[in-house]
């Protein structure tokens, strides 16, 4: 049990890779509060995850909804020991073809948003709390036609940094936990029926050496050790989860001879 007796908060963690951690803190013996903004999927996580689990509905665009979910948690549970900001959302804005407002919604969600997430939660964190931030690998591939997604994401990695220098002092740890192509709905608009899907799969699989996808639990797992006391020294990392694309590019099967 290697959060027994540790509260949780995940934000976005009613599906994807939200909710493989929330499910896992559980196994490892955490009081955990989720939140999301679609009512349907926060109901399903609930009826999965069983009622010591707290459920909230809150935007993290809306930084007082986000400090009311954080006053929440620790009303329930009495402190807050784990913060994994993992909301966020994709999208595509090629050079020329791309709205002001879609480019802001997405960095406004992926990283605006964490910040003041966080900024809510520390006040309440305890001392030798751990945050977890969820990056991606296309902070730094170069995928076309995702220059705001990357972007939010470089920046995710870079206020990481200076997260954990602000907040050492009361011995908070401060991590990116970098997911690479991974089976997670974020894949549902560019990929709305089984057959896209499998086929888009199959095409992102060529590129990563270990050829597959990643899974949600592989990286909740990778997001448990961060929140755990294993990873007690460590301090403003990025652990990236990707089966080696972006360490080992050439190691791919598209690269085989």
């Amino acid at each position: 049990m290697r959060l027994e007796n540790k509260v949780a908060l995940i934000t976005g963690g009613n599906s994807g890779i939200g909710l493989a951690t929330a499910r896992l803190f559980v196994a490892e013996g955490a009081r955990v509060a989720i939140t999301g903004r679609n009512q349907e999927t926060l109901d399903a996580a609930a009826r999965e995850l069983g009622p010591d689990v707290l459920v909230l509905k809150a935007d993290v665009n809306d930084p007082e909804a986000v400090g009311r979910a954080v006053e929440a948690t620790v009303a329930r549970f009495g402190r807050l020991d784990v913060l994994f900001a993992n909301a966020g959302i994709s999208g595509f804005t090629p050079v020329g073809k791309t709205s002001l407002a879609s480019f802001q919604d997405i960095l406004n969600t992926n990283l605006t948003s964490v910040f003041f997430t966080v900024q809510a939660a520390v006040p309440h964190l305890n001392d030798g709390a751990s945050v977890v931030l969820n990056g991606s690998v296309l902070a730094v591939l170069g995928a076309r036609g995702y220059s705001a997604y990357a972007a939010s994401k470089a920046g995710v990695r870079a206020m990481a940094r200076v997260m954990a220098a602000e907040l050492s002092p009361r011995r908070i740890r401060v991590n990116v936990v970098t997911p690479g192509a991974a089976q997670t709905p974020i894949w549902s608009a560019a990929a709305p029926t089984p057959e896209a899907l499998a086929a888009l799969e199959q095409r992102l699989a060529r590129g990563i050496p270990l050829g597959r996808l990643g899974e949600a639990d592989e990286i909740a797992k990778t997001v448990l050790f961060l929140a755990s006391d294993d990873a007690s020294n460590i301090q403003a990392a990025e652990l990236v989860v990707d089966g080696g694309a972006t360490g080992a590019p050439f190691g791919a099967p598209i690269y085989a001879s």
